[in-house]
């Protein structure tokens, strides 16, 4: 029988989330943009992604934006041809798409994946508080973080050399786009989870 999501992480749904940011402290540091990568399992029972959304977004009025933080990302927030919105639009944007395929996995609550994924998940709960956005779809603490879990599949908890050791192309120029991130992010954990498989149906064939 194919897994099914709701039954592997009892009625969570991973979904892999990356954020840029004009630096690091969420209540005070601007959010530039969000990218969302989700998940499900194919016929053959291995987890892959099967959509992906990404927002640029505004500043909120008053933002921090740290010099080093947007060298290191290579955003310019007042670029003419960038596409960004609010970041109530973009909240809605993802969540609505996340809510979509929580009732088509049919499990109960979101849970963010991110490499470092306290860091992005403290950002997009500061931006839910900021714009007052409800039915975030988002568990408000637990994740899984791809760092914690790099470090136990190969060793390595930074994303570069994580994927590098799972076999997985990363471009380091392409690094720091959200959306880029994400579904390196995505890769590495769809790996992960597919190679613990013969644990996990170990551990649900044994008697209760």
């Amino acid at each position: 029988m194919p897994l099914k999501m709701k039954n592997r992480f009892r009625g969570f749904m991973p979904v892999v989330v990356d954020l840029e940011t004009g630096g690091f402290n969420c209540a005070t540091d601007a959010l530039l943009e969000i990218a969302a990568v989700l998940l499900d399992f194919d016929d053959e029972g291995n987890l892959r992604a099967v959509d992906r959304q990404r927002c640029h977004v505004k500043p909120f009025p008053g933002a921090n934006l740290e010099p080093a933080s947007l060298e290191v990302n290579g955003i310019d927030p007042d670029h003419p041809l960038r596409p960004a919105i609010s970041e109530s639009d973009a909240l809605q944007r993802i969540f609505r798409d996340v809510r979509a395929q929580l009732k088509a996995v049919d499990c109960n609550r979101a849970i963010l994946v991110g490499h470092n994924a306290h860091f992005d998940l403290g950002f997009l709960n500061a931006a839910v508080t900021r714009t007052g956005v409800k039915r975030n779809p988002f568990h408000p603490f637990s994740v899984f973080d791809t760092a914690t879990l790099g470090g136990l599949a190969y060793g390595q908890t930074v994303l570069a050399r994580a994927t590098a050791a799972a076999g997985i192309e990363f471009d380091a120029k392409e690094a720091h786009s959200a959306l880029y991130d994400a579904e390196k992010t995505a890769e590495l954990f769809c790996g992960i989870v597919n190679n613990f498989r013969p644990l996990y149906e170990a551990s649900v064939k044994k008697p209760t």
